[in-house]
Order: C-alpha cells, then sequence, then structure tokens
C-alpha cells in the first residue's frame, strides 16, 4: 500500500518514510511512495482523534530526517503550504520576523502569508507570533505613512483622534501579542525594534509638536462639546431632555486607541451599532479629576490630599459619588462598581435599567494593572481583557432592557516599554509641594523650572488656589517606589483624549455572511492525481459583513469522499477582488478509483454555526477519467 516497500518492513521505518514523501512532494525531492500516501498523511494530521500520535511521530521523524537544517536552506516562501513539521512554522516565523525588522516586506503581504499558515496544522499554537508579526508589519506602515505635524491646539486633537491613534494602537496590539505568544526569544530583537521606532518616530516627535501649542496656552479650554467637565450636562442632558435612560460605562485608563478598538468590536456584534467621539480630560490627567468632571456638578476643586470636591463635597469613592448624584437627582441615578453589576441575576439587573434614568457603571482594570511596579508590564494584557469585559458588561445592560449606553473614561495613558534617563525631567519646581505623581505636581507658589508647565486653577477650569505643574512631552518626574513605564496625570494626547462611545441595539439582525464562488476550471475532466481549484470571495469583509468558513473536497455521487478535504476561512477584507482569491489543490485518495469514468462533483461545505457538522453550499460537476500513470503525479 501507498507505494510502499521495503526487505524488512516496520511501522517506524514507513512513517519515517511517509513523513520523507510527503516532504519530498511539497519541496521538489526524491518521492519513493505515491500519491495515496499524501492524502493518508493529510487526513492523519486532520484528525482530532489522531492529533497526539500524529505530532509526536512528526517530531520523532523531523530529527531522523534532520529536517532543521534541511529548512535552513531554503527560503521561506517555498514553505508557506508545507505543514508536515512543527519546525517549519518556527522557520517561518523566524524569517518573517527578520523581513518585518528590516522592513523588506509589506504589510499587506505579511498578512497574506499569515492567512496562507492559518489552516496549518500547528497555527494554532502560533497564533499570537504570528499576529504579533502582522501588527509589527502594519505598525511599521502606518508609522511610515504618519505625519507628525501639529498646527494649532485643536487640530492636533484632531488629527490624534482621526488618525494618529492608529500608531498606538498598533503598538499596543503588536505587544499583546508578544505577552500571549510566549516567543520571548523569537520575537525579541523585533520587539526591540519596534520600541525604538515608536518612542523615537513617533511618541516624543508627537510629544514635543503638541506641546509647542500647549505651553501658548492661557487656558486649558478644548473645543465646545469635547470638555470632560461637559459631559454630563451637554451628553447625558441630551438623553434627559427627551425623556431617555442612559447607562454610562467610565473605564479607568481606558483611552482613545483602545476606545476605537472596542466600538469596532462592537460594530461586529449583531444588531450593536457603535458611533465614537472623544473628550478631552481636565489637566491634571488623573483619576480623582477625571472621575469628578464626569459627575453632574457646577464646580471642581482640587483638594490640598489630591482628592476632589464637587460642588464643595468629596467625590472620592463610590458612596461619595452615589451622595453627589442623589443631590442632583434623587432617587433617580445610581452607581455601581462593574463587578456588582456581572455578579447581577436577570430580575436585578433588569430592575436595575427599570427603576433608574440614570446608571454610572465603573471597570477598573488598565488603571490598576498600570499603577503597580510588579503588574505595570502587563498593562497592554490588561487593555485587551478590558476591552473584552467591557463589551460583556454593555451587553448585559442591553440584555437587561437598556436601551442606550455610553462607554468613556478618565483619563488615557502613556506607555513605553524602556524608560532612559533622558525620559525624566532635569528638575522639580520649588515651592509648597502637596501632592506629586510621575505626571504632575500639585502645590502652591510652584516655580516653572525649564521642561515644566504650569498652570493656575483658573486657568484650567478649576475652583481654588492650587497651582499645577506637568513635565513637558512625554518627560516624567522621579518618584520612588511607583511605576514608570505606565503614567498618565499629563497633557499628552494619549492622556488626555479619551473615547466617548455611544452604544445602541438595533430590533432586527443586520449583518450578512460573505458569498464565496467557484471560478470555473479550463476543464471539467479530472485526467490527473489532483485537481487544483480558485475560489473568490465576492466582497470584502467589515463590521456587518462576517466571514464564512467552507469545506472544499471532491466527492462521488453517493457522497464517498474521494480527495482530501480543506477547511478554508473567508475573512479577506481587501477592496480588491484579486487580492479575495484563495486557491487550494486537491489530492485524490484511493478511493477515487472505485468512479474512474463516472461523474463526481467538487462540492463547498458551509460550517453549521455551534456544532462540527457542514451543509452543502455550493457544488460544481467533475468527471474523473484518469489513466494507470496519474497516480505519479507529483
Amino acid at each position: 500500500a501507498y507505494g510502499y516497500m521495503n526487505e524488512k518492513p516496520s511501522i517506524l521505518d514507513f512513517v519515517i518514510e511517509l513523513f520523507k514523501s510527503c516532504y519530498a512532494m511539497a519541496t521538489g525531492g526524491q518521492v519513493l511512495l505515491n500519491g495515496e500516501s499524501l492524502v493518508f498523511l493529510k487526513r492523519w494530521k486532520d484528525s482530532l482523534r489522531h492529533k497526539d500520535s500524529f505530532e509526536k511521530l512528526s517530531n520523532r521523524c523531523a530529527k531522523h530526517l534532520n529536517i532543521e537544517e534541511d529548512l535552513n536552506r531554503r527560503e521561506f516562501r517555498d514553505l508557506l503550504e508545507v505543514d508536515y513539521f512543527e519546525l517549519i512554522d518556527l522557520k517561518i516565523l523566524s524569517d518573517l520576523a527578520g523581513e518585518v525588522r528590516g522592513s523588506t516586506i509589506t504589510a499587506g503581504e505579511c498578512a497574506q502569508h499569515v492567512r496562507e499558515r492559518r489552516v496549518g496544522h500547528w497555527f494554532s499554537s502560533f497564533v499570537n507570533a504570528y499576529e504579533a508579526l502582522a501588527k509589527a508589519a502594519q505598525f511599521n506602515e502606518t508609522l511610515t505613512r504618519a505625519k507628525i505635524e501639529v498646527e494649532s491646539f485643536d487640530q492636533g486633537i484632531r488629527v490624534y483622534k482621526e488618525s494618529l491613534y492608529l500608531v498606538d494602537q498598533l503598538y499596543r496590539q503588536f505587544h499583546y501579542c508578544c505577552r500571549r505568544s510566549g516567543c520571548v526569544t523569537l520575537l525579541g530583537e523585533l520587539a526591540q525594534e519596534v520600541d525604538n521606532r515608536y518612542v523615537n518616530r513617533f511618541l516624543r516627535p508627537l510629544g514635543d509638536a503638541w506641546q509647542g501649542h500647549v505651553d501658548q496656552l492661557e487656558q486649558w479650554k478644548p473645543a465646545a462639546g469635547s470638555r470632560h467637565s461637559e459631559f454630563f450636562n451637554r451628553h447625558v442632558g441630551a438623553f434627559r431632555e427627551k425623556g431617555n435612560k442612559v447607562c454610562i460605562v467610565v473605564s479607568d485608563a481606558l483611552r482613545y486607541e483602545a476606545g476605537a478598538e472596542l466600538a469596532t468590536m462592537i460594530r461586529q456584534e449583531d444588531r450593536y451599532e457603535a458611533k465614537i467621539g472623544h473628550l478631552v480630560t481636565t489637566l491634571p490627567s488623573y483619576t480623582q479629576l477625571g472621575m469628578a468632571a464626569l459627575l453632574p456638578h457646577d464646580t471642581l476643586a482640587i483638594r490640598t490630599d489630591g482628592s476632589v470636591a464637587v460642588d464643595g463635597r468629596s467625590s472620592q469613592g463610590l458612596a461619595s459619588r452615589q451622595a453627589i448624584l442623589d443631590a442632583r437627582m434623587p432617587g433617580k441615578a445610581t452607581a455601581l462598581k462593574a463587578d456588582e453589576l456581572l455578579s447581577m441575576g436577570r430580575e436585578d439587573s433588569r430592575a436595575l435599567t427599570r427603576d433608574h434614568e440614570v446608571v454610572y457603571i465603573y471597570h477598573n482594570r488598565i488603571d490598576k494593572t498600570g499603577h503597580s511596579l510588579d503588574t505595570e508590564k502587563d498593562v497592554f494584557l490588561a487593555a485587551g481583557e478590558a476591552i473584552d469585559e467591557l463589551l460583556t458588561i454593555i451587553k448585559k445592560l442591553f440584555n437587561a432592557n437598556a436601551s442606550s449606553v455610553l462607554v468613556t473614561a478618565d483619563h488615557g495613558f502613556l506607555y513605553q516599554q524602556t524608560v532612559d534617563e533622558s525620559d525624566y525631567s532635569v528638575a522639580e519646581p520649588g515651592g509648597e509641594v502637596l501632592y506629586s505623581d510621575r505626571r504632575f505636581i500639585i502645590g502652591r507658589g510652584l516655580t516653572e523650572v525649564d521642561g515644566v508647565k504650569k498652570f493656575a486653577s483658573e486657568q484650567l477650569g478649576l475652583a481654588g488656589d492650587l497651582e499645577v505643574v506637568v513635565p513637558k512631552s512625554i518627560n516624567r518626574f522621579r518618584k520612588k517606589g511607583s511605576a514608570a513605564r505606565f503614567a498618565h496625570g499629563g497633557c499628552t494626547l494619549q492622556e488626555v483624549v479619551v473615547p466617548l462611545i455611544d452604544v445602541t441595539k438595533r430590533r432586527t439582525s443586520d449583518q450578512t455572511v460573505v458569498e464565496v464562488d467557484l471560478i470555473p476550471t479550463s476543464s471539467i475532466v479530472i485526467s490527473t492525481g489532483q485537481l487544483a481549484v480558485a475560489l473568490h470571495q465576492t466582497s470584502p469583509v467589515t463590521e456587518k459583513v462576517r466571514p464564512r468558513v467552507l469545506r472544499i473536497g471532491l466527492y462521488a455521487d453517493d457522497g464517498t469522499p474521494i480527495s482530501d478535504e480543506h477547511d478554508l476561512v473567508f475573512d479577506l477584507a481587501s477592496e480588491n477582488p484579486r487580492e479575495r482569491e484563495i486557491k487550494v489543490k486537491l489530492v485524490l485518495a484511493k478511493e477515487a478509483d472505485a468512479y474512474n469514468g463516472k461523474p463526481v462533483s467538487l462540492q463547498l461545505k458551509t460550517s453549521i454555526q455551534g456544532t462540527s457538522h457542514y451543509e452543502p453550499y455550493k457544488s460544481t460537476p467533475y468527471t474523473l477519467r484518469r489513466s494507470f500513470t496519474s497516480d505519479f503525479d507529483f
């Protein structure tokens, strides 16, 4: 069977020859087995039941056949369709990382290579490493296109929320995937290069350009409609004026770029819509002031201990915020923590939205992680978790009959993997320092030394006589025992521009699944041991046009599979039709011999959601007409 012959046959000898011949079929080497052996190996590889035995023997054969040495002399692009050894993925990842690091590959090419590997046996083990490479390639291209030019205070905010935030987003997503991949050595040099480019070509130049306009300000007064302190009157008030209820989710340190990712994820949900706007925080951009600014108020005043008074009342903690709401809207508003909401049963959560006009939900994942020396390195992981948690919170609120949800934040943050000596301010201001942090100092009679910008409370729209000093650009004050990589409180765009997401839910479905066509071949006769076919995804995948998973194979009229089968994911987002083509090569199995000269069909089957089953999607008729020599068409 399979063309295997040996004077002293054994199971191990056959397995080694099986892997050797199938690898040779893909790489142009000497082949001793026939095409049926390839079908057998592919079915073995794709079998969940026999997954462990395949992987164990694949690794053993890789050593016996010295595959690592053979791979070292090959070009990774020639291996993209080869999937018999785990070492192939490591080879592709290593070479791809080198090309991304050297910017010798486009983001589109990198994404295409990742897509080609997606159907591979070991892809799930390396998915985060592959995604990290795709994000790094996108980061490089986005950074190259970015124009770090700030013409005015308002224009700086506008260009950041329209395009520049993407650099921050891709930087975070790259490190998120890196951390989850566990491939520290493999991605280490690339990570260092990304960090260097991020800080030296984006973070500091943008911080410096923006600072030039901040330095000219007489008052911190963003454009009307975007001021943090106007949130309740303008945005919550718009719902109340129409007699509508609203739930407000405040996520501590959810910066704009993370909010943009959340908005995209919301729109990908059936029936959900999310419009993203922005708010500009009050200074300093720290939790106590940001949380207070989002509450109903007439005046805000920073106290000497850093806490903030709302109309003379303390705003520290949940009970104080509830008291502020009660003073403005007796019995009509409430505040609770996200964990409390998530632990509620259906009746309690419905009572929450039924009995209150305004509900504040406080969520804290990013800030809590970033402020600890032990965990600040995990802040990008926390941001990913926060986005998932916020989506869960939003769904829970709508399932509890909420009609509208607003998502926003108290402040954003700065983050860089390495904080160099040059990233610290040269000197701290003199005067009476009452409260200090990495990115701001509060006090009286503070001196405006080089490298800092000073504001009086009045200039910031605050009551009281305290002064605020922030280090310029991305610099930090020295502070023992506190996190340095994660910081906020200053006036960079990453710290002060926060999302304002307006979420609604439709009554009817607004999603479709992308369609796929079989591209006709030149002949409907199969005369060799394999069939090459092309499939075309008819339109790009969007937030409301979802991917389709298809299984493709050749089948006899009685339903017998006569080739290997491939599971394909059609999730291409390109506007270019040519970039939405997927090619696949089917290898005929031994079962095909019984149907020679008979009609067969190329079938596409679509997965039934939530099951392991497939149902017919599209098919094309063929006639099988093979000669005995077609077994050697490899």
